[in-house]
């Protein structure tokens, strides 16, 4: 009796090839849609993943506020027309953090095991959790904006500019959820993943324009606080919510925005894709 012996290599690899075939652009997109529910669907089940998006905007709104307003412009009222945006920011900063490390969690507690033997696109388990993310960044921002409103802020670009504003908020909340989705694509552990996700967040939060006018800043700092993703993001916001106006920062933080996701985008799928 012959035994055939087989290469486990290549068993795997045939195995891989018939478990992911080939998907349409459109069933890509069907089946993120789907994982975007299920993240949903967790977070009604999970109460806590909405703490940073409703009790952050809150606090940090009236810490920073009553902290730096008379500092800063001499009084609190002057002062929220320029923290408001900034708050927002670091707000979604804070909030596109955790998909990292919760992408980190799913794959240390083995439920990207079971996507492996399903026949949808690989990408479907990453951007899906991302997309739900877009109903997080819309609290912070709608909670921020209701904070700030409450302590006196009158946004002169209407509702209309505020709307903008919170837009622009929430597609650089999930352009930035990329660098962060990379890094847990890339982590040993969840903790490990906060800790360098933390290390990104502060510098490009606190060492931008977000708190205080690039004017007062010494020129070694302003020269990277002009140059930081977050800085156009936050004078976009500004001109949107308190003017109205379309200038050119809403264009350069768009164009921030493009290119931090053709940038990480291709490496958190690229990772993936050999975790998965």
């Amino acid at each position: 009796m012959t035994t055939l012996l087989t290469d486990p290599a290549t068993t795997g690899a045939h195995r891989a090839d018939t478990t992911h075939p080939s998907v349409s652009p459109a069933d890509a997109v069907r089946q993120t849609m789907t994982m975007a529910w299920r993240a949903t669907l967790k977070m009604r089940r999970n109460g806590e993943q909405f703490f940073d998006v409703t009790i952050q905007p809150i606090l940090f709104t009236a810490m920073f506020a009553f902290i730096f307003g008379g500092a800063i412009a001499g009084d609190v009222g002057s002062y929220l027309p320029l923290m408001i945006p900034g708050i927002l920011a670091q707000t979604t900063l804070t909030a596109c953090m955790a998909t990292g490390v919760q992408l980190r969690e799913d794959m240390d507690k083995g439920v990207f095991d079971r996507f492996k033997s399903l026949p949808i696109a690989r990408i479907a388990p990453l951007a899906g959790p991302m997309v739900a993310d877009l109903l997080r960044y819309g609290i912070a921002a709608t909670l921020t904006f209701l904070m700030g409103l409450l302590m006196g802020y009158r946004p002169g670009g209407g509702v209309l500019g505020v709307i903008a504003g919170a837009v622009l908020a929430m597609i650089a909340g999930w352009s930035l959820a990329w660098v962060f989705a990379w890094v847990g694509t890339i982590g040993r552990s969840a903790q490990g993943v906060q800790g360098i996700s933390m290390m990104i967040m502060f510098p490009l939060t606190f060492l931008s324009n977000a708190f205080v006018p690039v004017e007062t800043l010494p020129g070694w700092l302003a020269a990277f606080v002009q140059v930081n993703p977050v800085s156009h993001v936050v004078s976009a916001i500004r001109d949107l919510a308190n003017t109205g106006t379309l200038t050119a920062e809403v264009g350069w933080a768009l164009a921030a925005c493009a290119i931090v996701v053709a940038i990480f985008a291709p490496l958190s799928v690229a990772a993936f894709r050999r975790r998965m």
